[in-house]
């Protein structure tokens, strides 16, 4: 099986990409560990800087039941908390449902989805061609390999990529709950200790609720319910939304070893998109937008290369160029977010910003600004 461009892993970034390169005439395969439609780790909340580049794929968020999601609700642990409009607003819309309407318009326009199939290993062949090794597909030959594979991956480990081999304390847990009288319009950020909380409202009538801590706060109490009810509810929004809510799933999503180091922007000749070439922290509430916005500029060299030398294939040049403009647009968003990331999961520090923000609100206006992009 031969294609021109192979992608790794059908996220947002995977499927948005391979939407244009197929609608530009080029064969994609796309390998994804699962099958559409299913549930991922992720806030489920974009920013509306995405949202013409989304109907320009061919999905309306709105006509599936997204929620215009327009002010900030952020707390610390001792239960101190601002509101805050925020300057371009968002939207809520859950990865099960946006994923499976990006994976149909794949689809639809030839790209070949290998679901259910996970990629065991990428290796060089001749002729600048890659081999896909996958688990149930045997080797699928392609031009030019990206990976859009998340967060942390088996490929990493096989690429040898340099962040894969640092420790990093972070967990993260995901529910989706039905909860009453709570707000449609708001996104919050509850504090507790050695974490925070993100929680907006999806389609359905659900809320996501997705909080980031340490293993050790999971190893102090034994259980996520346990830390739930014990940790997490000193914060007394987080206390009333796990008191009155009907959970929706038997148990949540939970994934370990999340990073937010740097990282490489190709290994090997694999060209990287989405969370697997940057993971912006998740109380930004922006990972979203930011996947889908790399993988536009992703796209449109691919596509001036296609039109200036007739095929797409890995080069110096080309990735000297997607980093140009992946740094200029997203590098100091980065920074910016960890810099931020130390005021969170403190009780003073986070206390702190809380009354900081409450008395100068334009500041806090600024600081979303910085970690937010312009329409595109």
């Amino acid at each position: 099986m031969n294609y021109e461009v192979g992608i790794l892993g059908g996220g947002l970034a995977g499927l948005s990409l391979s939407i244009r390169l197929a609608e530009a005439g080029l064969s994609v395969a796309l390998f994804e560990k699962q099958d559409y439609p299913f549930h991922r780790m992720c806030g489920e909340y974009l920013s509306l800087e995405s949202l013409p580049y989304i109907k320009r794929l061919g999905v309306d968020p709105f006509a599936h039941g997204a929620q215009r999601i327009d002010e900030l609700v952020l707390s610390a642990p001792s239960g101190r908390s601002l509101s805050q409009m925020l300057p371009l607003g968002g939207f809520g819309l859950s990865r099960y449902c946006l994923d499976s309407l990006l994976a149909e318009r794949a689809k639809s326009l030839g790209v070949k989805l290998f679901t259910k199939t996970q990629v065991l290993d990428i290796t060089s062949s001749e002729q600048h061609r890659h081999l896909i090794h996958t688990h149930n597909q045997g080797e699928v030959v392609v031009a030019l390999a990206i990976g859009t594979h998340g967060k942390r991956s088996n490929i990493d480990a096989k690429l040898k990529r340099q962040f894969y081999s640092k420790n990093t304390p972070y967990m993260a847990v995901k529910h989706h709950i039905r909860i009453q009288n709570f707000p449609s319009n708001q996104i919050a950020l509850h504090n507790f200790k050695d974490g925070y909380c993100g929680f907006s409202r999806v389609e359905d009538g659900l809320y996501c609720l997705c909080y980031l801590t340490t293993r050790q706060n999971q190893k102090a109490f034994k259980t996520i319910k346990n830390m739930e009810q014990n940790l997490l509810s000193q914060n007394p929004f987080l206390k009333q939304i796990f008191e009155e809510a009907e959970f929706v799933w038997d148990k949540p999503i939970v994934i370990n070893e999340i990073s937010f180091e740097k990282k490489t922007l190709h290994e090997n000749s694999v060209l990287m998109c989405g969370d697997a070439v940057g993971m912006i922290t998740p109380l930004c509430g922006n990972g979203m937008s930011m996947a889908l916005h790399g993988s536009m500029l992703l796209a449109d060299l691919l596509l001036a290369e296609q039109a200036q030398a007739g095929r797409v294939v890995f080069s110096h040049q080309l990735a000297q160029n997607y980093e140009k403009i992946w740094n200029k647009h997203f590098a100091m968003r980065l920074r910016v977010g960890r810099s931020i990331q130390r005021f969170f999961g403190s009780e003073k520090l986070s206390d702190y910003l809380v009354r900081f923000f409450s008395r100068t609100p334009m500041l806090g206006r600024q600081l979303i600004q910085l970690t937010h992009g312009e329409a595109f």
